[in-house]
């Protein structure tokens, strides 16, 4: 098994991706995410798409948090780390419903998902999160993507992402804007110790 399948199974495990994620400058940039693009206020309602093992919690304040993952590893880590900070489902974004809670969030995240689906898959994803969210209230996803300016190490790493649907932005953007009116691009290359393109899209309708 070659250095890169073994570390992406290895991911699979709560523990090594804190670890992997720490390594690669993780916390730099969920600062930067949080500050720059997510900007959550106490009190909202949140929905989090993809919520791996809901790391997410450790930069956001005190809200009404929803996480959803396919990765029962990944559910029960956060289960047993975030007890009491919110409410944690194992399931698939092609099968998540939100039919009794429509139009109830204000703010739904995608961090680091879309990448690992193909446009169907990723066409559900921005659908569920449309009608989670309440008037005024909006969806931000944050991916690794493909540009023209980005060094051949970059372009390199994100060919051995684990996700295999690393898109250009226009093509994240074009999936977006079929759910939502409004699409905010933001191409970052610092968020990471290593050389990485990241993608950070802030929709609304």
């Amino acid at each position: 098994m070659r250095i890169i399948d073994k570390l992406s199974c290895a991911l699979s495990l709560p523990a090594a991706y804190r670890l992997f994620s720490r390594l690669v400058g993780a916390q730099k940039s969920w600062r930067i995410y949080m500050a720059d693009y997510v900007k959550p206020a106490v009190g909202e309602i949140v929905l989090d798409i993809g919520c791996g093992p809901a790391e997410i919690l450790n930069y956001l304040p005190k809200v009404d948090y929803t996480g959803l993952d396919i990765s029962p590893e990944y559910i029960l880590s956060a289960q047993k780390r975030f007890e009491g900070k919110g409410r944690f489902f194992c399931t698939d974004v092609g099968m998540a419903t939100i039919e009794r809670e429509q139009a109830t969030f204000n703010l739904v995240l995608a961090t680091g998902v879309v990448h690992h689906l193909d446009d169907e898959r990723a066409k559900k994803l921005f659908t569920l999160a449309r009608l989670a969210l309440r008037p005024g209230g909006r969806l931000i996803t944050y991916d690794g993507c493909y540009v023209p300016e980005q060094s051949g190490i970059a372009r390199w790493l994100l060919s051995k992402d684990r996700g295999k649907f690393v898109r250009r932005p226009e093509d994240y953007i074009g999936l977006a804007s079929k759910c939502f009116s409004k699409v905010e691009p933001n191409v970052r290359h610092d968020l990471l110790h290593m050389p990485y393109t990241h993608l950070i899209l802030r929709c609304s309708n």
